[in-house]
């Protein structure tokens, strides 16, 4: 029964990191306006309909591979467009 619930308890303590990679949180601050930016379902859907629509690239492209210039100009849209859904 010890070893049971010592496998047990391992075997939780091994998982248990894995499982809070679910939940990613991701922040960015917008030096422009001095604020903070929640990276969530909506930015996700703004971001791809200003890549897409507004820059007219071909192909989806992560934010965080975009450099200082890009991602300024994508804030800057974004906050032109605060009701964009």
């Amino acid at each position: 029964m010890k070893t049971f619930l010592g496998s047990l308890a391992l075997a939780a303590m091994l998982l248990a990191p894995t499982a809070a990679f679910g939940n990613v949180y991701h922040r960015y601050y917008d030096r422009e306006r001095h604020d903070w930016h929640e990276w969530n379902a909506a930015e996700r859907r703004a971001y791809r309909h200003w890549l897409i629509e507004e820059r007219h690239e071909r192909r989806y492209r992560a934010y965080a591979r975009l450099n200082a210039e890009r991602r300024r100009e994508y804030w800057r849209w974004r906050h032109e467009h605060p009701d964009w859904r």
